[in-house]
């Protein structure tokens, strides 16, 4: 399916600017014109990301393991990325899988820490768009007065939806059995085979709600995310400040990209992304006016800031404990299977 999305996020780039010639010297010129400090300075809030990570994935722990190593969570954390760079989304599953062998807890009781995490990631990445659209009139996004009421009104839908999903993960800690039985209620006339898919899903993330002991505990995890999706911000913003002069992107141009890319980046291909280069490509393009070869230059630095960055660190850990790329790979497709 990610093959399929991305193929058509190809085609899409392709008709939108078929006919268009590239310029290959405005695309590598441009690098010679950009402020290389601030794109230093982006390593930095990007590779804070992964430390805030394994401080929010210790709370899950804690009710298995009174003190959680933050170093190990750290390590499986940055090897667990690296994963999903090399092997695309499969790669996701090592991370769980070396922190329960690490940690001595039970692989599923970290695949559900995975579950509720993402819903996390997902709702904070629909909070940030949400609230980027609201001030679509404020920012320099090329859109008639039309398709600007539509994403304005589109943005105060999302954000009240992820109000009530916010609010579902909350009453979720004290109503898990009564919500997980209501909602497989409404799911089940799906066929069969989805049908258990999504059962087991819910599980996880009943059972990886459950695995915190309080409403402290969730706050504390809502909290990280508000931390790690912060930097996140911080890396975007001084990527685009490296790029003023060619791009010029203000702070609510930069958290609308922000928003639109969180959702391209679910589309990742092995080794080469996938649709976080493209949707750069598209946005940047289409609703703020930047010449292609600007936004593709734009869109490979952001990628390889946010994706392949960590890469040589983790190939780094790699030696150094011993592991087997091989062996990464497997557990990451097993796994993701069962």
């Amino acid at each position: 399916m990610g093959l399929l999305v991305a193929a058509f996020l190809v085609w899409l780039l392709a008709a939108q600017f078929h006919g268009i010639a590239f310029d290959w010297r405005v695309a590598v010129g441009s690098f010679g014109r950009l402020h290389w400090g601030w794109i230093g300075l982006s390593v930095l809030p990007i590779f804070g990301t992964y430390y805030i990570r394994a401080l929010r994935w210790a709370i899950f722990l804690r009710p298995l393991r009174s003190e959680p190593r933050i170093g190990a969570i750290l390590s499986a954390t940055i090897l667990g990325f690296t994963a999903i760079t090399l092997f695309g989304r499969p790669g996701e599953f090592v991370r769980p899988y070396l922190i329960a062998r690490r940690e001595r807890v039970p692989v599923t009781s970290q695949l559900a820490s995975w579950a509720v995490e993402r819903l996390f990631d997902l709702l904070l990445a629909l909070l940030v768009f949400a609230l980027a659209l609201t001030q679509v009139e404020n920012s320099d996004m090329h859109v008639g007065p039309r398709l600007s009421w539509v994403l304005e009104v589109g943005g105060r839908v999302v954000l009240i939806a992820s109000g009530a999903v916010l609010l579902i993960l909350v009453s979720m800690r004290h109503f898990a059995d009564l919500v997980r039985r209501r909602l497989l209620q409404a799911l089940r006339r799906l066929p069969e085979r989805q049908f258990t898919r999504i059962e087991r899903l819910v599980d996880a993330v009943v059972e990886g709600v459950r695995s915190t002991r309080s409403d402290g505990a969730m706050i504390a995890v809502f909290l990280y995310s508000v931390v790690e999706w912060v930097l996140i911000a911080a890396c975007y913003w001084c990527l685009a400040r490296s790029f003023e002069g060619l791009v010029n992107l203000r702070l609510v141009d930069v958290l609308i990209l922000m928003g639109f890319v969180s959702f391209g980046s679910i589309i990742q291909i092995p080794g080469v992304g996938g649709g976080i280069q493209v949707v750069s490509v598209l946005v940047l393009t289409e609703l703020f006016g930047i010449r292609l070869e600007l936004a593709t230059s734009f869109a490979l630095f952001l990628w390889a800031l946010t994706f392949v960055a960590i890469v040589p660190i983790g190939f780094g850990l790699g030696v150094k404990e011993g592991l087997d790329w091989h062996s990464l790979r497997r557990i990451g497709y097993e796994v993701s299977a069962e």
